[in-house]
C-alpha cells in the first residue's frame, strides 16, 4: 500500500537529469560509470542540458566557443572582481561566485541577447522574408525596443575580434560538412553588412556574436547561451583567483592606491555651528 504522503514528497522535486539510489547514478539513463573516461566535457555539458549525447563535430563546435570566452584579462570585470576579492581574504569558490555574479545584459550576456536577434531574423525569414530583408527588419526591432547597441558586433578594445573569426571559420567548415546548417552564420554576415550601412563603419562579429551563431546552429535556447558563456568565462576566473592567491596582496581595489579617484562634489565646507536651545 502506498503512502500519499512519501509519494508528495518523492515528487516535490521531478527532475529528467538524473537518477540516484544507493550505489547507482544514472545522468539521462546513462550510468555515470559509463560516461567517465568515455565523454569529454563538451559532451557531458550537451548531454545534461539538452538530453542526449551530441557527436563528436557537435561537441567539438561547442569546445570551441567555451575555449574562445574562457579570459580576456584583468581589465574585464568578472576577472578584476575575481582578484579583487581573493585580496579581500576569501576563498577561490567565493571569489569565482563574485565574479559570475556580474554577468549580465551588458558584461557576458550578449551572446544571449545576440542568440535571440538570430533567431528573430530566422523567424522572419521562415515567414516569407529574403535574408537581407529581415534582417533589416529585426535590427529595427530590436533598436526600437532593446537599444541603440547591437549585442556581439564591434569590441571596445579589438578593432577585429581574433576569436570571432576562427568561431566563424570553424562553423563554415562544420557547415560544408553537414554538421550544422550554416543558416545562422549567414545571418550573422548579413547583420555585419546592415550595420556597416546603419554606421557608416565596419563592426566584425565579436567571440559573443560568433559564439552566439555558433550555439544558435547547434540548437541551443538563448537563455543557455548566457549560463555557457558564464561556464566558459569561470576557467578563467578560477584561474586568475587561484593566481593571485599565489601572489598574495591585501585588499587590492581596483587602482592602485596612489591614483585617487575624480571627487565631483561640493567643494571642501565646515559645518555652521546649530544654535543651542
Amino acid at each position: 500500500m502506498s503512502d500519499p504522503s512519501r509519494e508528495a514528497a518523492r515528487d516535490w522535486w521531478q527532475t529528467a537529469i538524473i537518477d540516484m539510489t544507493p550505489g547507482s547514478i544514472r545522468i539521462r539513463g546513462y550510468p555515470i560509470e559509463q560516461l567517465i573516461g568515455t565523454l569529454d566535457f563538451s559532451q557531458m555539458i550537451w548531454l545534461m542540458t539538452r538530453g542526449e549525447v551530441p557527436s563528436r563535430p557537435q561537441a567539438t563546435l561547442l569546445g570551441a566557443v567555451l575555449v574562445a570566452g574562457v579570459d580576456h584579462g584583468p581589465q574585464a570585470p568578472t576577472i578584476a572582481i575575481a582578484r579583487m576579492a581573493i585580496t579581500c581574504g576569501i576563498g577561490i569558490n567565493n571569489a569565482m561566485a563574485s565574479a559570475a555574479n556580474v554577468y549580465g545584459d551588458i558584461h557576458g550576456g550578449a551572446a544571449e541577447q545576440a542568440m535571440e536577434l538570430l533567431g528573430d531574423i530566422g523567424a522572419r525569414m521562415d515567414a516569407g522574408a529574403a535574408l537581407e530583408e529581415a534582417t533589416r527588419a529585426g535590427l529595427d526591432h530590436f533598436q526600437a525596443t532593446i537599444g541603440k547597441f547591437i549585442p556581439g558586433f564591434g569590441h571596445r578594445f579589438h578593432p577585429h575580434d581574433p576569436r570571432g573569426r576562427r568561431l566563424l571559420g570553424l562553423v563554415d567548415t562544420a557547415a560544408q560538412d553537414g554538421v550544422v546548417p550554416g543558416r545562422f552564420a549567414s545571418i550573422g554576415r548579413a547583420i555585419e553588412r546592415d550595420l556597416d550601412r546603419r554606421s557608416g563603419r565596419h563592426l566584425t562579429m565579436n567571440v559573443d556574436g560568433s559564439g552566439a551563431v555558433v550555439l544558435c546552429e547547434l540548437g541551443f535556447a538563448p537563455t543557455l547561451g548566457r549560463g555557457l558563456m558564464a561556464l566558459s568565462r569561470s576557467v578563467g576566473i578560477l584561474a586568475h583567483a587561484w593566481e593571485q592567491q599565489q601572489q598574495g596582496g591585501r585588499n587590492k581595489g581596483p587602482i592602485p592606491p596612489d591614483f585617487l579617484y575624480t571627487y565631483t562634489g561640493p567643494p571642501a565646507r565646515d559645518l555652521e555651528p546649530q544654535a543651542s536651545g
